[in-house]
């Protein structure tokens, strides 16, 4: 099966798990505590699935690929560290703590 198949099945299964859970809900009631943690679960599994299905529709899409950039390869104009400290060091005319 293809992923979009898949996600069909599964979102299927998933519309069929929150309409169970709401006739469960009916006859329990909404105010106790697990019942309310099964519905946050259901409405985290629906959300997870929608971003699946984000994900999974932008992976067909053709990747753009970021812009390069070049690095020259000649040094550094010395005068740019003039007054600078060296990574864990500190200044040059202080010592090293």
């Amino acid at each position: 099966m293809s992923v979009h198949d898949e996600l069909t099945t599964v979102q299927r299964c998933l519309d069929d798990l929150i309409r169970s859970v709401g006739r469960l809900e009916k006859q329990m009631g909404s105010g106790g505590l697990e019942m309310r943690r099964v519905r946050a679960d259901t409405n985290h599994l629906r959300e997870s699935v929608a971003l699946l299905r984000e994900t999974a529709t932008a992976g067909t899409a053709p990747q753009k690929r970021p812009d390069l950039v070049t690095i020259s390869d000649t040094p550094y104009d010395p005068s740019l560290w003039v007054d600078t400290d060296d990574e864990g060091l500190g200044a040059r005319d202080r010592r090293a703590p």
